[in-house]
């Protein structure tokens, strides 16, 4: 039997997306071709294999029992292809779709376009939210080159590899009235917060670790990015703990004081995650290694003004 090769990432695009439009969009394809293919796929197999519902497609019982044979084929076909490519980051032109968290936005991003501008001018990076949901970003179906951030329960066709620590500090006013050089556990508890309440999990982890030390905070504000924070924390006599490096960039602004947390409050993980058809990928390989070049500088990088 003769089967067309070219309707089975239209399979996969289904499977993963559930959505027509957004199956389509991920092909680079009109959804009236789409719908073409999947016609002639279910004449193949013979079977319906998406049924339409209200707010999607749902597979059929077919489907779901021949999308990991499918899924396995096209990843080996993948491998075979692009190890058997070259890749110059020079010549290379290419688009490459990334989701950071907002601390990787804010800490390693400039870095790594400054990087590249240097070393590899063609290639253009278009940067998704990165939240809670690892499948809104599209890493999961394989549409995202890869997430940066803090990586929890990833599913098994992502890889995780980890690129750095960092640990957490405290940013007060320059002019606060109460507070000198130091902060005291007494002075950290009586002061008012402003809590960072960025997508994901690095929210959770704060909770947590000053549980755990016993340490108590009364918040004041919460925003939802740290570029907020500068400003609130230069017309308020309030406190925010924060990732040191994003405090070593605070530190440069004269209306702020940057101080070691009163305990230690440990470090946190910062990692990158990427779909399994692009182990071998030649320019999705070297882009892994230079980010974590770039992360390796950035985190190793002596702080210039000495106080953290």
């Amino acid at each position: 039997m003769r089967y067309d090769l070219n309707l089975m990432p239209v399979f996969m695009a289904l499977m993963e997306e559930r959505n027509v439009t957004r199956a389509a969009e991920r092909l680079g394809i009109t959804q009236p071709a789409l719908s073409n293919a999947l016609n002639r796929l279910r004449e193949t197999l013979r079977d319906p294999l998406f049924i339409r519902e209200r707010y999607g497609m749902r597979p059929t019982e077919m489907a779901e029992e021949i999308a990991p044979t499918i899924r396995a084929a096209l990843e080996s076909l993948d491998d075979i292809v692009l190890s058997h490519q070259e890749f110059e980051p020079a010549r290379a032109e290419r688009l490459i779709t990334i989701a950071p968290n907002s601390y990787v936005e804010f800490v390693l991003m400039p870095a790594i376009v400054a990087r590249l501008r240097q070393v590899a001018p063609g290639i253009r990076l278009r940067m998704t939210p990165y939240g809670s949901d690892l499948a809104e970003t599209g890493v999961i179906s394989g549409t995202t080159a890869m997430v940066l951030g803090r990586i929890t329960d990833p599913p098994d066709n992502l890889v995780v590899q980890h690129i750095m620590d960092d640990g957490l500090a405290c940013v007060v006013r320059a002019g606060h009235p109460e507070i000198g050089n130091s902060l005291s556990r007494d002075q950290y508890e009586t002061l008012r917060h402003v809590n960072v309440l960025p997508p994901g999990r690095l929210k959770a982890g704060l909770f947590q670790v000053l549980e755990q030390k016993g340490l108590r905070r009364e918040v004041a504000v919460s925003v939802t990015h740290f570029l907020a924070i500068p400003e609130l924390i230069a017309v308020t006599e309030y406190c925010s703990t924060l990732p040191r490096l994003i405090c070593r960039h605070l530190a440069r602004d004269i209306r702020m004081k940057v101080l070691p947390a009163p305990v230690d409050l440990g470090t946190f993980p910062v990692q990158m995650a990427w779909h399994v058809r692009y182990r071998h990928d030649p320019a999705h390989r070297w882009l892994r290694g230079l980010i974590m070049d770039v992360a390796k500088e950035v985190s190793s990088s002596p702080d210039q003004e000495g106080v953290l």
